[in-house]
């Protein structure tokens, strides 16, 4: 397996990229001149918590994300307030607050959260404005998908027969109320080469399906969510096998939510229920060692001059706040949530960043929370040397690069 590092790659273009001619820009004229541009991928692992990962990384059970720790930089990732999937990925997109980027929640005026909800513009458009090639599976808020200079297939939030798409599980073929996969004429490509993919986890077992039953239906979800992450690996993998790209993006939700309900508490923890939190006391820990099996087969198709980071929207932390515990996107039934990640005060949950590549600092830990979910956009369009948007609130994190890398960090911001 390659280690994960920065890739320059010029691309011939596909037959794929057709449907959304790139515009003319200097990028364009840079592929002419054969200049090399940027190779990136992003992974984002939904609700990732470092008291989780931390541990396993010094036992050595999860060795690709320790090679990137290693060779990289590493520290907590600032969230929002009152953190959730849909709100920090919007601001991680734009890098702008949700009070101007319009998505706070899993719903909107009680609607569930589309992507046409989103105000401002998504970096992944800015990079595909510039002719920078652009790959996204899996990834939260992105349905229904729009147009790219590339290929992107929808993650968290996509509606489906019996789904309205707030943490539900729907098939490719069982997608409704918009488009799943761009370009369209992909969708049959994926069908025939991939299969009927799940796209999302797994919703979790209400209170009411668990009584009584808890073994018999804590092993059929967790064999679900196997299933789940092994179709997603077999979609990640093809992609990047025929579509590769300038820029990736990937995500897993599944962590997420396993720790819900499955995070290993104690009896001192609220909602200890031995007959649940007894039965499969590895099941949050085992989510991170078989994503990090996952990240292996990913990088195992990028070398060593590609830009990696690994990034979480926030961690998850057993429940501790005074108040009551609400349903996680149930609205008829009571599941059993025994930790989450809206705190009011969400840096009691930051989540996860790695990074690794050519000009990236090695084995360097940030400490503290210098480091926040609005620094990642203005950081990924340095690296292609982009002019940051002036929406932009967020940083280039200049800190995570070598003091004699080229000038990344000194992008201006567009006018």
């Amino acid at each position: 397996m390659r280690s994960a590092w920065l890739f320059c790659l010029i691309l011939l273009p596909s037959p794929i990229w057709a449907q959304r001619a790139p515009s003319t820009d200097a990028y364009r004229q840079a592929k002419r001149d054969r200049v090399e541009i940027p190779r990136v991928l992003v992974i984002g692992v939904n609700g990732a918590e470092w008291d989780i990962i931390r541990p396993l990384v010094l036992r050595g059970e999860m060795p690709n994300l320790a090679n990137m720790m290693e060779n990289g930089v590493s520290g907590k990732l600032q969230t929002t307030s009152e953190p959730n999937c849909p709100k920090v990925y919007s601001s991680i997109f734009t890098s702008t607050p949700d009070s101007e980027n319009g998505i706070s929640g899993f719903e909107v005026n009680y609607v569930p959260v589309r992507s046409d909800f989103l105000k401002g513009t998504p970096f992944w458009s800015v990079l595909s404005d510039k002719g920078i090639t652009v790959g996204m599976a899996n990834v939260p808020g992105t349905f229904p998908v729009r147009a790219v200079n590339g290929y992107m297939v929808s993650g968290m939030l996509t509606q489906g027969k019996d789904c309205n798409g707030i943490l539900c599980s729907p098939k490719l073929s069982e997608v409704v109320n918009g488009e799943p996969v761009y370009p369209k004429k992909m969708t049959a490509e994926l069908m025939k080469n991939v299969g009927d993919f799940w796209i999302d986890c797994s919703a979790m077992p209400t209170a009411e399906q668990l009584a009584g039953n808890e073994k018999e239906v804590i092993e059929k979800w967790l064999d679900r969510v196997s299933e789940i992450r092994k179709q997603q690996t077999r979609l990640f993998e093809y992609l990047l096998e025929k579509y590769p790209t300038d820029f990736t993006m990937f995500a897993q939700s599944c962590e997420d939510r396993t720790g819900h309900w499955l995070y290993p508490i104690r009896p001192n923890n609220v909602g200890y229920n031995p007959k649940i939190h007894e039965v499969r006391v590895d099941a949050f820990p085992n989510q991170y060692r078989a994503f990090d099996r996952v990240l292996g087969r990913i990088l195992s198709h990028f070398d060593k001059s590609t830009t990696v980071f690994v990034i979480s929207d926030h961690g998850i932390k057993p429940l501790r706040d005074p108040g009551p515990v609400v349903s996680h996107g149930s609205h008829t039934h009571m599941n059993p949530i025994i930790a989450h990640h809206d705190f009011v005060d969400g840096d009691d949950v930051p989540g996860i960043f790695v990074a690794t590549g050519p000009g990236i600092r090695h084995g360097v830990r940030i400490m503290g929370l210098q480091m926040n979910v609005l620094d990642i956009a203005p950081t990924l369009l340095s690296i292609y040397r982009v002019s940051i948007p002036t929406q932009m609130k967020g940083r280039v994190l200049s800190e995570i690069f070598e003091h004699d890398a080229n000038a990344k960090q000194q992008i201006p911001k567009a006018d």
